[in-house]
């Protein structure tokens, strides 16, 4: 399959969008919308509780026909299946890829090397609720017999960006009796302020490392470890104190963690793709197990979505395609993530994991280079804070960002106009965008001939908003899944492996040599370049 693959550049679909973008480009969104009075309604779709408004988009009928025939060309339905049942597509690693089966009700049957994975899958969300109950209720008791108030996830990458994302977006649905907190940077700061205040006594952790050996998540679990037994004392104390989600057992007991209280996932769990696995751990204690499967509910809806809705339908793939088109067409390096609530402030952080270390990739499936462009820079803020930062850069300067608005027909906190407000800037950030005003409007003002220039916004500015009822556990599953898919449908285009993550592993290699010559007693032989070997001089010197 991997070496059969049609270089983009000579898909008839893509070589089509290249002459049809050349077309485009000078047309402005104000003449598009005059042009088709029905466009604001047709350019749209909707599935699973969510409403996508794409028509603020650089594109006519034809691009969307043309952007379908190229994921046809690109086998994006046929690998996608391939997914969904269990072939090993992440093929440098020579693995599954079977997210999708963290949250397939236990009805459904998928196989990897013959066997059913589903049973198991849920074998373990039957543990993690029994154990949530048990930490929610104060039925889970410490070593000195009082119930656990403090939940501390100890992880780094997906087993920290997931499980963080989801608690602030789901704070609303949490047990407020219960206090979290996550600790990932192996910068000693990040543990000091977790624990700060805290008694060891009423404290659990969740130490999450498939392996138990990641390097940042062990050193700060191995730091929790002397802080609990600081005022515990004996190492039994351990075992009430810590639970571990891995599947390395002798680690785990070697910690002092009772193997009975660890919590296993697969190594066709990408840590990306792992909230809604024991990953998501905390979460599920934070907002109880009931709240947690509605989240995958609405993961596995927008599954289903995906993988059986006409592509001309289908919001992930939607959302794909037109990231591929201002990528790869427009020179759009970066996509901006737009959140109009509070409790998704972390989401946009969450998507750069999810998009960068899936698509940053610089060579094909089969392994020789691409010829594109790939994995835009995903970044963002919650609004309206965005628009006293950064939104200037979007609306006048003189790059192209496309934009994501996301938000919420209904405030989870109703408070006089303040959602009604919100709202208001969601709209009129996108319009703003996409029509801009002209010389002769701002000239119509009254303004001072010195300063049109200034108060002109050139529009066409590409946007798409996405609306929900209100954000619940069902739609938090749905808008991660959506992207996740969206992700897929991108590295289906350019042919790539958005599954493995090679590029974190030469910096971690480095690191672990240059520790070595950081803490020797001696000084060390470098052999580094000139500029690392001082460096790491200068530092040995003032340590």
């Amino acid at each position: 399959m991997t070496d059969q693959i049609t270089p983009l550049a000579s898909r008839p679909a893509w070589k089509a969008l290249q002459q049809h973008a050349e077309t485009l480009r000078p047309q402005h969104l104000r003449e598009i919308f005059q042009a088709d009075p029905t466009r604001g309604e047709r350019f749209t779709a909707q599935a699973c509780g969510l409403f996508l408004d794409y028509s603020k988009n650089r594109i006519t009928d034809e691009t969307l026909r043309l952007l379908i025939e190229l994921a046809k060309e690109s086998g994006l339905r046929e690998r996608a299946e391939a997914m969904f049942t269990g072939e090993k597509i992440n093929t440098t690693e020579n693995r599954a890829v079977l997210h999708v089966a963290l949250r397939a009700p236990r009805s459904e049957s998928i196989l990897v090397d013959g066997e059913d994975v589903v049973p198991g899958v849920h074998q373990v969300l039957d543990k993690m609720a029994a154990f949530a109950e048990q930490v929610r209720s104060g039925a889970w008791l410490g070593y000195t017999g009082k119930p656990i108030r403090n939940v501390i996830n100890i992880g780094i990458g997906g087993s920290d960006l997931g499980p963080v994302m989801a608690y602030e977006a789901l704070r609303h649905y949490s047990q407020r009796d219960l206090n979290f907190r996550f600790v990932s940077n192996v910068d000693s700061t990040d543990f000091a302020e977790a624990v700060h205040e805290l008694n060891p006594e009423e404290t659990l952790f969740l130490v999450a490392s498939k392996t138990f050996t990641t390097l940042e998540t062990m050193t700060n679990a191995h730091s929790a470890r002397a802080w609990t037994l600081g005022q515990l004392k004996q190492t039994e104390a351990i075992a009430r104190h810590f639970v571990a989600i891995s599947t390395n057992a002798e680690a785990v007991s070697n910690f002092g963690i009772d193997t009975a209280n660890m919590f296993g996932f697969w190594d066709w769990v990408g840590g990306r793709y792992s909230m809604d696995s024991a990953i998501g751990l905390s979460t599920m204690i934070a907002i109880g197990p009931e709240n947690f499967r509605a989240m995958l509910d609405g993961f596995h809806a927008m599954d289903v979505h995906f993988r059986t809705a006409p592509l001309e339908q289908n919001l992930p793939v939607l959302l794909g395609l037109l990231a591929v088109w201002y990528n790869d067409f427009f020179n759009a390096q970066t996509v901006a993530i737009l959140p109009y609530e509070q409790y998704l402030k972390r989401f946009p952080a969450y998507l750069q994991q999810l998009t960068m270390e899936s698509n940053g990739k610089h060579v094909s499936l089969n392994g020789t280079p691409v010829t594109t462009d790939t994995g835009p820079i995903y970044w963002g803020e919650p609004g309206t804070n965005g628009q006293h930062s950064f939104y200037q850069l979007i609306h006048q300067g003189t790059r192209l960002i496309p934009c994501d608005f996301i938000g919420f027909y209904k405030s989870i906190n109703p408070l006089g106009r303040h959602h009604d407000m919100l709202m208001a800037n969601v709209f009129a950030q996108a319009e703003a965008l996409a029509f801009g005003k002209t010389a002769a409007e701002v000239r119509a003002e009254g303004v001072a001939e010195a300063l049109v220039p200034h108060k002109v916004f050139e529009g066409n500015r590409p946007s798409n908003t996405l609306l929900a009822e209100r954000l619940t556990p069902y739609t938090l599953g749905t808008l991660v899944a959506l992207y996740e898919h969206s992700v897929f449908t991108q590295g289906a285009i350019w042919s790539i492996d958005s599954f493995d993550q090679w590029g974190v592993e030469l910096g971690k290699v480095l690191a672990t040599r240059i520790l070595g010559e950081i803490e020797s007693a001696s000084e060390p032989p470098l052999a580094h370049d000139t500029s690392t070997s001082n460096l790491i001089r200068l530092y040995r010197s003032h340590k």
